[in-house]
């Protein structure tokens, strides 16, 4: 972690902060009979490590339940906000976090709950009208900055505000969330040249390798290869790790990267704590029920795995 500790008491381990995006993923998704379950089963132990442990963050700048959609900036509307206020202040020696994947929307909001930055009221505007709480996390969604709906420029952004903090000797890091699936955009690889390029050191990735995108399995659309030979051929300083290892990450972040990004590929399990989901293999991206058979089914199953009982979602 960085010097200086987060403001906010870390009074849970980030197991138990994993376990509880699990949960409060899985229970929106069958109260709402819809969601993106296999992202929290593959990148909780990830986010509730960054959130949790690594990341030097101050206090929330924004409402524990978020405001409705005030619009877009402009001249007449002087308190629009970006959702990065639920990371608190953009102070020159705290960390931002860019989370690239938009569609880890509610995950990303389950981690706010769980870490205590959003209250739990606030997953209750999921995806309302009016509602900043988007599916799809736009840069007025809490704990968003900018708006990364189009896989691929979440690094780019990063590594550019990266390079602006450095130049004015900014201690604080940037960090970037990211999911494999941004591997088959040509942004990505330039985005790691330019960071070698120009040496912005204090620019660090983490990556989502689930192997899992919309149409399905990634080498059923498009095969990336071998990640970290490439990424390594662009400048990067990369480290491969067990995504759902808390010490492999604790480790990983202390490698060695001296004028390199430091991207960690963090090879993970789409059914993580939900072995029931591979019934689903290989459509895992948006999970919902088409007949209420198999929803109680999962219901059962996926709450004995999580260790809570089955949702009452009549």
């Amino acid at each position: 972690m960085s010097d200086a500790a987060s403001a906010l008491p870390n009074e849970r381990t980030s197991e138990d902060v994993a376990l509880g995006i699990r949960r409060r993923v899985f229970e929106h998704t069958i109260r709402n009979n819809g969601g993106y379950l296999s992202q929290a089963c593959s990148s909780a132990e990830q986010l509730a490590w960054l959130y949790n442990e690594e990341l030097n963050l101050g206090d929330p700048t924004l409402p524990m339940v978020p405001k409705p959609f005030g619009g877009v900036p402009s001249a007449d509307n002087p308190e629009y906000h970006t959702g990065a206020g639920y990371n608190g202040p953009a102070s020159p020696a705290y960390d931002r976090l860019f989370i690239a994947p938009a569609h880890y929307a509610l995950v990303a909001y389950a981690t706010l709950i769980e870490v205590g930055r959003m209250a739990p009221e606030g997953l209750e505007m999921f995806n309302q009208d009016g509602s900043s709480v988007e599916q799809i996390g736009a840069e007025h969604s809490p704990g968003m900055e900018v708006h990364n709906g189009t896989l691929g420029i979440g690094l780019s952004t990063g590594a550019g505000l990266a390079w602006g903090r450095k130049k004015k000797g900014e201690s604080g890091r940037v960090w970037v969330y990211m999911s494999d699936g941004e591997l088959q955009e040509g942004q990505t690889w330039e985005a790691i040249q330019a960071a070698a390029h120009h040496r912005i050191d204090n620019l660090y990735a983490i990556m989502d390798v689930n192997r899992q995108q919309c149409d399905g399995a990634m080498t059923s659309v498009m095969e990336v290869r071998d990640i970290q030979a490439k990424m390594e051929a662009f400048g990067a300083k990369v480290v491969w790790i067990d995504g759902h290892d808390l010490d492999a990450m604790r480790e990983a972040v202390k490698t060695p990267h001296r004028g390199q990004p430091l991207i960690i590929l963090a090879n993970t399990s789409p059914f993580r704590g939900m072995p029931s989901l591979q019934l689903r293999f290989p459509r895992l991206h948006y999970v919902r029920f088409k007949r209420e058979d198999e929803r109680a089914k999962m219901n059962r199953d996926i709450a004995r795995s999580l260790g809570i009982e089955p949702i009452d979602y009549a």
